[in-house]
């Protein structure tokens, strides 16, 4: 597992736009705009069993993940971090753990105590920690 650069964990404390690319059966990519948050080294993402993302990484562990950064770099174009990796997923049936991350990200994505969205989902809920291949973009982190 290769370490997430120092210069890029600021990215998982504050609400920035993560796009996460799976592989549909076909091999074509599959994109979703997801909260993702950190742990250590590893990206985690809240899931939903059912969900068309879920199921190709249940296949298929290999992810991309592009987080969009509000700030320039020097050359002057607008940062962004790519992470090459490999998902693991926990779950269903831990709705303690799943609960826990999605209130901490909607405390920073909305700015609410608890995840507002969870009526009857926390049973089918899963966690892909993503552990990171290679990290690439246009930012600090590539340095």
């Amino acid at each position: 597992m290769n370490a997430l650069p120092e210069s890029a964990h600021r990215l998982f404390t504050e609400p920035k736009d993560v796009t996460v690319v799976t592989l549909d059966p076909d091999g074509s990519p599959q994109a979703s705009l997801v909260w993702a948050g950190r742990d250590g080294d590893e990206i985690l993402l809240g899931l939903q069993r059912p969900h068309r993302k879920t199921r190709n990484l249940l296949r298929d562990p290999r992810v991309t993940l592009l987080v969009q950064d509000d700030q320039l770099s020097p050359r002057g174009i607008t940062q962004y971090l790519v992470i090459r990796g490999t998902a693991k997923l926990e779950g269903p049936g831990i709705p303690v753990d799943y609960k826990a991350l999605m209130d901490g990200l909607s405390q920073r994505y909305l700015g609410v105590p608890e995840f507002p969205f969870g009526e009857g989902i926390w049973d089918t809920g899963m966690i892909a920690r993503i552990t990171l291949d290679r990290v690439a973009g246009e930012g600090p982190w590539t340095a």
